[in-house]
């Protein structure tokens, strides 16, 4: 089953062979970038756990694994966060429920989305269950950012650090399933070996070569074009981090060759400064924009 999923072999293979083992761990902590497919991987491993096939775990055939995937399954629990925290109560609510015995499969499975966004309190309320977990249950936490975790919830679990996705794979696949033959090393790059980022960026192809004309060429460009630049930015104000990031990519590779690009990129950075201390932003993209400007005239 974990065929279909990119990237994260040697992950997927230890899961596996857990199952093959009959060693499948009480708690996990899945830590990696967003859109890498630790979710999918968790998600999978769960059907697999507790699918009551004794031969082909996951078979999609069994009574386990049909309430599986009608996302109806008595013996699997999943939580994400509730505005912007998984609070204290979501984790009473798994507290209670790990108590009741599996319905359809021998296991139950809880998989916390997103766990890095537990509070302090639901950390410690998790922390509980951690240290005692019933024979039948197995935790799947997943997250990206492991400092945002306890360290006692963290000597609880097993670790597994999923990696960024290589570029050639990413590329396959927008190749296969959008049609997109035609994507820069740069804009590779700014996927940051994570489909999701490259699913979530692929209608901003258009917009991402235009600005990487531009920044190719600020030395070549008049205060007009400097000022058409500004435009094609203050319409991403809701991607600006992702913009500001390309940006840097782009600067990074001219900075290989012509020192005067470095500076450039310590102007982007004082941007975001900005932008995170909210600054007005057309006035900070104004600003950022003429300046690099200046720096490599």
């Amino acid at each position: 089953m974990f065929d279909e999923i990119i990237g994260n072999k040697p992950i997927k293979e230890e899961l596996l062979k857990s199952l093959q083992d009959n060693k499948v761990s009480h708690s996990y902590l899945f830590i990696g970038i967003e859109g890498i497919g630790k979710q999918l991987i968790a998600k999978t491993f769960a059907q697999m756990i507790l699918c009551t096939d004794k031969k082909e775990k996951g078979c999609h055939q069994c009574k386990s694994c049909i309430e599986f995937h009608s996302n109806n399954h008595p013996d699997f629990l999943y939580i994400e966060p509730d505005g912007n925290s998984i609070k204290i109560d979501q984790i009473r609510y798994l507290q209670r429920k790990i108590q009741e015995k599996p319905i359809i499969s021998n296991k139950k499975v809880y998989m916390i989305n997103d766990a890095n966004k537990m509070t302090q309190e639901a950390q410690n309320c998790l922390l509980k269950t951690l240290e005692e977990p019933p024979e039948y249950a197995t935790i799947i936490l997943i997250g990206n950012n492991e400092n945002a975790f306890l360290n006692t919830i963290k000597s609880r679990c097993m670790i597994l650090n999923f990696k960024a996705i290589e570029k050639e794979k990413i590329k396959q696949y927008m190749e296969q399933n959008y049609g997109m033959y035609d994507l820069s090393l740069n804009m590779l790059e700014a996927f940051q070996g994570s489909i999701g980022k490259a699913i979530q960026l692929k209608d901003k192809k258009e917009q991402y070569e235009k600005i990487e004309e531009i920044i190719k060429n600020l030395d070549k460009k008049d205060i007009i074009d400097i000022i058409l630049l500004s435009e094609e930015i203050y319409k991403e104000k809701d991607e600006i981090a992702n913009i500001l990031e390309y940006i840097e990519i782009i600067l990074l590779k001219l900075a290989q060759k012509e020192m005067k690009y470095a500076n450039c990129i310590e102007i982007v950075e004082d941007t975001k400064k900005r932008l995170y201390q909210n600054a007005n932003y057309d006035m900070s993209i104004d600003n950022m924009i003429l300046n690099m400007w200046e720096e490599v005239n």
